[in-house]
């Protein structure tokens, strides 16, 4: 309360939205992690009419996005049946840009009626894990750890372990603890799954004995 007090008391814009798009010559699928209830439509991002989220002083909002690059076979990635009336004739523009997709921002001042408009595109720098940020892998440690705990479809070869091992690496100063808490959670969580997995594999050996 008494560190975010400011954030939720002076509000710095308001009405924010954005809106990707990616390079389908890099990105041939995606999906949001999260936010299912603040999605809008394409046709929302134009219109100042539509409420959106506010962001406080000194507050940040991030948001992960899960891709499949161009040419890797998924078992996420389903097939569509041709149209019996129409012809789906889009094809992506060729060119040679290092674009992975344009971001725009719509805002509003906190007094303001019209949203002004930022935008700039994100390049692929084909940058190894060593080089992302802190912030990036903790927020990816996060975003693994809740998949697990949902027990969802896309977390793959996610572990426990995993998470640990990216919160510990992504500590940073962490000033107000926030990261610590965490990383003690994960290895809490880590314990119980180890024991509860146990305690399966013992009842499933005393079953086969008799």
């Amino acid at each position: 309360m008494v560190n975010e007090f400011g954030g939720t008391l002076f509000t710095i814009a308001k009405d924010v939205k954005f809106q990707l798009e990616f390079n389908p010559a890099k990105v041939q699928a995606y999906r949001l992690l999260g936010y299912e209830n603040r999605m809008l439509n394409s046709e929302d991002f134009n219109n100042d009419q539509k409420d959106a989220g506010e962001i406080g002083s000194g507050h940040t909002v991030t948001a992960l996005y899960e891709i499949i690059p161009t040419g890797v076979k998924s078992e996420f990635i389903g097939s569509v049946d041709e149209l019996k009336y129409q012809k789906n004739n889009k094809k992506p523009i060729e060119n040679t840009s290092d674009d992975l997709l344009t971001i725009k921002l719509r805002y509003k001042e906190p007094d303001g009626n019209t949203s002004k408009l930022m935008q700039k595109a994100v390049v692929d720098n084909g940058n190894s894990k060593s080089e992302l940020s802190s912030n990036f892998k903790f927020s990816a440690a996060v975003a693994e750890f809740g998949m697990l705990l949902r027990q969802s479809d896309y977390k793959q070869q996610s572990s426990f372990e995993q998470v640990v091992q990216l919160a510990e690496s992504s500590l940073g100063k962490d000033k107000d603890g926030y990261r610590s808490e965490f990383l003690r959670l994960a290895k809490s969580t880590q314990l119980m799954a180890k024991d509860l997995l146990s305690i399966v594999n013992k009842n499933g050996i005393e079953e086969n004995k008799r």
